[in-house]
């Protein structure tokens, strides 16, 4: 994912009136105020289109395609997004809006992947997450048991996948071993998932060879397999085939989210990007309880109220 992802907001988007011819010059005065002002990689194309009539008194909608180079790995990167640009051409200006209605925590689709907690818990806990990322090992380590513990039954955690095929070699071939696994037996996932966040630098090895990785990973995965007696041909088959689809549409989903790295988590749709301390975690889990009418655990850090102060004794 590129760094446009964070500065990449959504505006109104383009009717179907007709639109205005393109101006070859005014076009090159947005690109070059675009790149400059958004930090565009140099080898990023930027497409312009024409300007359609917008709900913004003065000002129409012009759209603008942001292309990254393909690779193997990312052949389709594309990000589309809306600008409004002035009727006399001399400002462009970008308009967020939301759609109440439609929140994070309603677009994100959860249905079948492995779950952690109570499935019944009314807090959800949704992580965008790279099995080849330190800081999304860390956020691991924190989430699994301390946070799953302290909340006992009040939330439930699922993961979705986000390899970022650009810096991580081998994520996403652990991606779809893991989502293997994860088909045949849920617990197999988090035991996978468990071992590659903790052993992140034995599975790249001291050479970094991604061939190596990959067979590494399958045989980590077999072993899994068969300590959870999970059908040893259907792994097998899976795990042979690397069928990227499902880890491709979890990436893609990403993309719509507008996220540029991970860890990212949702707590009942409240973003937490990169890996924060857990305190921070812990409070958005406390408001997203709040806001569902539970009263949160009491924090083992917090100081103990102070006891009422004793009489002293006159006597031995």
């Amino acid at each position: 994912m590129g760094c446009l992802l964070a500065v990449a907001i959504a505006g109104c988007r383009a009717q179907s009136a007709p639109a205005t011819p393109a101006n070859a010059a005014l076009d090159r005065k947005i690109e070059v105020l675009v790149r400059s002002q958004l930090g565009v990689p140099p080898d990023w194309n930027i497409t312009i289109g024409s300007r359609t009539p917008s709900n913004v008194a003065g000002f129409d909608t012009i759209t603008l395609d942001f292309t990254p180079p393909a690779t193997p790995a990312q052949p389709d990167h594309e990000q589309r997004v809306d600008f409004l640009l002035s009727k006399d051409g001399n400002t462009l200006a970008r308009l967020s809006k939301w759609d109440l209605n439609r929140t994070p925590a309603d677009t994100i689709t959860v249905a079948g992947r492995p779950m952690r907690g109570d499935a019944q818990a009314k807090v959800e806990i949704v992580n965008f997450d790279d099995l080849e990322c330190p800081f999304c090992a860390r956020m691991h380590a924190e989430l699994f048991p301390e946070t799953l513990d302290h909340y006992k039954g009040l939330i439930k955690i699922v993961y979705k996948d986000d390899p970022l095929v650009e810096i991580h070699p081998w994520a996403l071939h652990a991606a779809v071993d893991a989502n293997c696994l994860a088909g045949l037996d849920p617990a197999a996932y988090w035991h996978y998932v468990d071992y590659l966040h903790a052993h992140g630098e034995d599975i790249s090895g001291p050479d970094h060879d991604a061939a190596k990785s990959a067979a590494l990973l399958d045989k980590l995965a077999r072993e899994q397999g068969a300590s959870a007696h999970v059908n040893a041909g259907l792994l097998d088959s899976c795990l042979t085939r690397q069928d990227q689809s499902v880890v491709r549409a979890s990436m893609k989903e990403a993309d719509g989210l507008k996220i540029d790295g991970t860890p990212t988590l949702f707590v009942n749709g409240e973003r937490i990007a990169g890996a924060q301390p857990m305190a921070a975690v812990w409070t958005a889990i406390d408001r997203a309880l709040r806001a569902e009418g539970i009263t949160p655990p009491p924090n083992p850090d917090a100081a103990p109220a102070a006891k009422p102060a004793q009489p002293s004794g006159s006597g031995r």
